[in-house]
């Protein structure tokens, strides 16, 4: 794939990580299976991010630290990947992307024979989309969570646009830079990862691409966000609303596929996440912080949503996780 853009192929391990430095990030590469090293790299920049194909033959460790610059998905084509992104471990295959967040250290190990696609997204190009798509600045940096499903729905929409757009610059065309239609298309890569991928502003990204709220459901969103550290009671955020207790419930169904206190749950949640990957205290300390008292379900709940442990998510953050 992209072979007219083809940057080196070569079986040094020193060229090649050199050459694929010099495009991506400083970083380890080291072949640690039996196989030869058959690499190469093929590049197409584009504006705010960039199409990429890679190889390296031969099973490889890759620890680039933290990315800095940019986001990475990485999409296999054969073979897989072991990732560690900050505290997330989770297996890249064909039927599963890795998404490398910039501001947590990387380690990962490449079977043999694996073949790649990378989206290389600028990382303040990703974030300026993120804000527009909220209408307003994004406080706090993006971070995706764990593998992205590219067999179903909005995962394998994505796949698809990928690879048509591959397709297209191997026909000869420039499907993403400079232009109206390559800043579009590039726009619709940061939508296509922002809906089929989790991270922590979904719950805000699903209530401003929603339909127009009716305004007792409004009012019960600005409510829920001004009580996030205090227990509230669905009786008290509808008399917020001025809406029983029953109607509340229907319009949160109905517009959040949610209840009124899943969604103050998922948004303190949101909050603990974020001050955990900013290091901000400690677990209780956050916890607390944001109205958990049971700290047992606050873990529980926290895993179920972000695939991790409280506690994991925070050592990472501090620089403490696994990074060779």
């Amino acid at each position: 794939m992209l072979a007219a853009h083809e940057l080196f192929r070569s079986t040094d391990l020193d060229e090649a990580r050199e050459r694929v430095a010099a495009v991506f990030c400083p970083h380890r590469l080291d072949r640690i299976g039996q196989g030869a090293m058959d690499a190469r790299h093929h590049h197409l920049p584009g504006e705010r991010l960039s199409l990429n194909y890679i190889q390296y033959g031969a099973k490889t460790l890759i620890a680039p630290g933290a990315l800095e610059r940019f986001y990475l998905l990485q999409i296999p084509l054969s073979g897989g990947a072991a990732i560690v992104n900050g505290n997330d471990r989770y297996y890249s295959s064909p039927a599963a992307a890795a998404v490398l967040n910039p501001h947590l250290p990387t380690t990962m190990i490449w079977e043999a024979g694996t073949r790649q696609v990378l989206v290389q997204i600028d990382r303040q190009a990703m974030m300026q989309h993120l804000s527009a798509q909220l209408g307003a600045q994004a406080e706090r940096v993006l971070t995706f969570t764990g593998a992205l499903d590219l067999t179903t729905g909005p995962g394998a929409a994505l796949r698809r646009l990928v690879l048509f757009l591959i397709s297209e610059a191997d026909a000869g065309a420039a499907p993403i830079g400079a232009g109206l239609t390559g800043r579009a298309v590039e726009s619709a890569l940061m939508a296509g990862l922002l809906e089929a991928h989790r991270h922590d502003y979904q719950a805000l990204l699903g209530r401003k691409r929603a339909a127009p709220r009716p305004r007792h459901l409004r009012l019960a969103e600005s409510f829920i966000e001004a009580h996030l550290e205090q227990p509230v009671t669905l009786e008290e955020i509808a008399a917020a609303a001025g809406i029983s207790a029953r109607g509340l419930q229907l319009a949160f169904r109905q517009h959040r596929g949610s209840t009124p206190l899943g969604f103050w749950r998922d948004l303190r949640l949101a909050r603990a996440h974020a001050d955990l990957l900013a290091g901000a205290g400690s677990v209780t300390d956050v916890a607390l912080r944001w109205g958990f008292q049971h700290f047992g379900r606050f873990s529980e709940s926290y895993r179920a949503r972000y695939g991790l442990c409280p506690r994991d998510t925070l050592r990472a953050a501090r620089g403490e996780g696994y990074q060779d």
